[in-house]
Order: C-alpha cells, then sequence, then structure tokens
C-alpha cells in the first residue's frame, strides 16, 4: 500500500493460478503442470542440447505392460509403440480454418469442415525415443524409431493445430499415422462351451 507502482510479478501469479487448478498439490503427472514445465523449458532454451530427463515421458516399450485403462498409441505402419495416453497435452479449441487467414484459405475449404473433427493431430510431451531428433535442433520432424516412417514434427517455437490454436512447444503427432490400442478387461469374458 506503501508502494502504489508495485505489482506482484506475472510469472509467480500464473504459477499460482496453476497450483490452485491442480488442488493446490504439486500433480506432476497433471496435463496443466506438463505443459507448463516444457513452456518454461522453451523459454530458456536457444539451442537445445542437454534436456532434463524428467522431461521426457517413459518410452512404452521400455516399460512391462499393466493391466489398466490407459490406451497406447503405436505406428500405423510398423506397430512399434510410441507414447500412451497420459502423455497428451491437451489445448483449447481454437478459432478454425479463419486462424490460417494469412495462408489464404479459400471460402469452400472453410465450408469442407461438415462436422469432422478439429484437431488432426495430438501435441504430446517429449517421449525418451525422441531424444535424439530433439537434440541441438529447434524443429524438425519425428520419425518412428523403427520404421522411420513420418509420424509429424516438432517445434519449441511452437505450431498451429488444424483447430487454430497455437501449441507451444509443439510436439505434433498426425492422428492418421498412430492407432490406439486400448486393453481389454480380462475378467468380464466368459469362456465358450463345446
Amino acid at each position: 500500500s506503501s508502494r502504489p507502482r508495485r505489482r506482484v510479478n506475472p510469472g509467480f501469479q500464473r504459477q499460482l493460478k496453476l497450483y490452485e487448478a491442480m488442488g493446490c498439490a504439486v500433480d506432476t503427472s497433471s496435463v496443466l503442470y506438463k505443459r507448463y514445465r516444457l513452456e518454461m523449458l522453451s523459454e530458456r532454451l536457444s539451442e537445445p542440447q542437454d534436456l532434463p530427463r524428467e522431461v521426457f515421458a517413459v518410452d512404452p516399450t521400455t516399460v512391462c505392460q499393466t493391466l489398466n485403462t490407459e490406451v497406447l498409441y503405436r505406428c500405423r505402419k510398423c506397430r512399434r509403440a510410441l507414447f500412451r495416453s497420459s502423455s497428451i497435452l491437451s489445448h483449447t479449441e481454437g478459432i478454425g480454418p479463419t486462424a490460417f487467414a494469412h495462408k489464404r484459405i479459400t471460402d469452400s475449404a472453410r465450408l469442407s469442415g461438415n462436422g469432422q473433427e478439429k484437431c488432426t493431430s495430438y501435441f504430446i510431451e517429449p517421449v525418451q525415443w525422441m531424444e535424439p531428433a530433439l537434440l541441438g535442433v529447434m524443429e524438425g520432424q519425428l520419425l518412428c524409431p523403427k520404421c522411420t516412417s513420418k509420424l509429424g514434427s516438432f517445434s519449441w517455437r511452437g505450431d498451429q493445430c488444424s483447430c487454430g490454436r497455437w501449441v507451444t512447444p509443439a510436439f505434433q503427432i498426425h492422428k492418421s499415422r498412430v492407432d490406439e490400442v486400448r486393453t481389454l478387461p480380462t475378467g468380464n469374458f466368459q469362456s465358450a462351451k463345446t
């Protein structure tokens, strides 16, 4: 009150809002926390040489498969496990094709949406198999570690989703390049009578 020009640091206010959104506890598995951590890391990077190990999600091929409800995503071409649903970083939907005005999308392209899914990609946290591709460069392609087919792209500076939202940093996997694999509960099956 003695210094009316003094204000609380906006970065600290953002951290407090994040803390409140996580239920007043630090939840490192929270999508909000993962996105915040990646944004802070991308602001500090000029050339990503040494990335902290905790930035990378565990490669699903190195972990024993457990019975859970988590969806696994595999390369559509070679079936190699790439990431789990817990690695997907959701974002609020953008304004759609009008966000691409600088690309001069025609009116017919705007009208062709006809109720289709707006987001054509998954934005995920970096996974361990991506580490060699991410070191030393700010953007590039994400290739399957087994068959080297193109899965998507990454950019520490960010990229635009097909829904129109700008996502920073962007580790983008095209939905058309991966398959969802859901685990079925084993207790609900009945044996066939012969």
